[in-house]
C-alpha cells in the first residue's frame, strides 16, 4: 500500500472520529438527552470521556501506520527538545486547574448525582474564566497539547499525519466550542473573544482569529 493511500485513510478515519465527537459534544445533543433522561445527563460527561478514549484507541488500531521516517534528532538535540515538551505538559496541568478537573472528567457531576444534588440544566457547570493561561489565549489546552505533540525527538509519517489532523481538529473544534460558549455566556464571552487570541498568543489578522 502506498504512503499516499495510507495518509488518505488516516485522514478519513480521523475525520469520522472527530465528527462523531463534535456532534456528541454539541448543546443540541445534550439538550435532547436531558429531555429524554432527565438528571441522568449528569453521567454524560464521564461516559463521553470513556467513549472518547476507547474510540481513539480503536482508531489507532485500525488506521495504517506508515513508518516512513521524517526525522530522528541526534544527541543532544533529542534531549533538548524534551524541555519544551515538559513545559507544555506543565502548561496543560496549569490550564486544567482553571478549567476544573472534576467537571472536565465528569467526576464532579457523578458525585453531585450520587448525593442527589444534581440540579444543572445540562451535564456540567460550564466555566468561563479569564485567569491564568486564559489571559493569553482562549484555548490554552489546545495550545499546550500542540506544543507537546510537536516537540518530539522522532517523527514518522504516521505521527506527522496524526499531528496535522489533531491540530486541524483543535482549530475547527474551537469554532464550534466558542459558538456554544457564546450562547451560554453571551456578551461577556463575545468581548473576551474579540480581545484574546484563539489558540496561539499572537493576533495575526482579525479575520484569521
Amino acid at each position: 500500500m502506498s504512503y499516499a493511500l495510507d495518509v488518505f485513510i488516516i485522514i478519513i478515519l480521523f475525520i469520522i472520529f472527530a465528527a462523531v465527537h463534535t456532534i456528541l459534544a454539541s448543546l443540541a445533543v445534550k439538550k435532547l438527552l436531558k429531555n429524554k433522561f432527565g438528571s441522568l445527563i449528569a453521567l454524560y460527561r464521564l461516559f463521553y470521556n470513556i467513549f472518547a478514549l476507547f474510540s481513539f484507541y480503536f482508531f489507532l488500531r485500525i488506521a495504517p501506520h506508515p513508518l516512513q521516517a521524517i526525522y530522528d534528532l541526534p544527541y543532544p538535540f533529542d534531549l533538548i527538545i524534551l524541555a519544551p515538551q515538559l513545559t507544555a505538559l506543565a502548561g496543560l496541568v496549569w490550564s486544567i486547574k482553571y478549567t476544573g478537573l472534576g467537571e472536565f472528567t465528569g467526576i464532579s457531576q457523578l458525585i453531585r448525582w450520587f448525593k442527589g444534588e444534581y440540579s444543572d440544566s445540562l451535564d456540567e457547570k460550564m466555566i468561563f474564566t479569564t485567569e491564568g493561561p486564559y489571559r493569553f489565549v482562549r484555548h490554552p489546552l489546545y495550545l499546550f497539547s500542540i506544543i507537546f505533540l510537536v516537540c518530539r525527538p522522532v517523527m514518522d509519517l504516521f505521527y506527522l499525519t496524526l499531528l496535522v489532523c489533531i491540530a486541524g481538529y483543535f482549530y475547527i473544534g474551537s469554532i464550534y466550542e466558542e459558538k456554544k460558549l457564546s450562547e451560554v455566556f453571551g456578551e461577556d464571552y463575545i468581548k473576551y473573544r474579540e480581545r484574546v487570541p484563539r489558540i496561539f498568543p499572537v493576533k495575526i489578522k482579525k479575520y484569521l482569529n
